[in-house]
């Protein structure tokens, strides 16, 4: 039997199927080997791809924070200058309130100008929450940026340059110049 069984074997295998049987391994490893490359550079391209991604992703990030930055900031300017506007416009009537206190008039009753003084106490109180300060006059040396010279003047006593009186308060909003003090400035003083 076992020569039986050798002849089957031989019989069913041919020489040309020999011939494929062995090809097929070696076609097998180069097609793997192929296969291999081809899966290599696929992921190349695809980790390629993927930095590109998250390289845009992350610009876009920045780009929606820049936004956010630069819209929060021209809210803020918007919002300053509103104020700003209305403070300015304001001034005047802070300036009115103060010549009304400084020139009472006999004929009429205290009671008003204790109304008068409560008005501007309030107004002043709203104003300087907000922001607003005085820019300081009072034995200050003249300051170009904060103050405006009308006139000079000989006054013995005083430095040169230095601030005599003070004609227009001026105003500070938090650290910007709303409006200058205009002022009267010695000249020819002792240093």
């Amino acid at each position: 039997m076992n020569k039986e069984n050798e002849e089957t074997i031989n019989n069913n295998t041919s020489p040309d199927d020999a011939g494929e049987n062995e090809s097929t391994p070696s076609a097998e490893g180069s097609a793997a080997g192929t296969s291999m490359a081809g899966l290599a550079e696929a992921y190349e391209k695809v980790l390629a791809e993927k930095k590109d991604l998250q390289d845009r992703l992350l610009r876009s990030q920045a780009e929606l924070d820049n936004f956010r930055k630069r819209t929060q900031k021209e809210k803020e300017e918007i919002r300053q200058h509103a104020a700003e506007n209305l403070i300015r416009s304001l001034l005047p009537t802070l300036d009115g309130f103060e010549r009304a206190l400084q020139h009472r008039d006999e004929s009429v009753p205290e009671a008003f100008f204790k109304g008068l003084e409560l008005i501007y106490r309030e107004l002043r109180e709203v104003l300087n929450r907000a922001g607003l300060v005085a820019v300081e006059t009072e034995g200050q040396m003249f300051d170009p940026y904060l103050h405006q010279a009308v006139e000079t003047v000989d006054a013995p006593g005083h430095k040169e340059n230095e601030i005599v009186e003070e004609m227009q308060r001026g105003y500070k909003l938090k650290s910007k110049l709303l409006r200058p003090a205009i002022v009267k400035v010695a000249m020819g003083g002792k240093d």
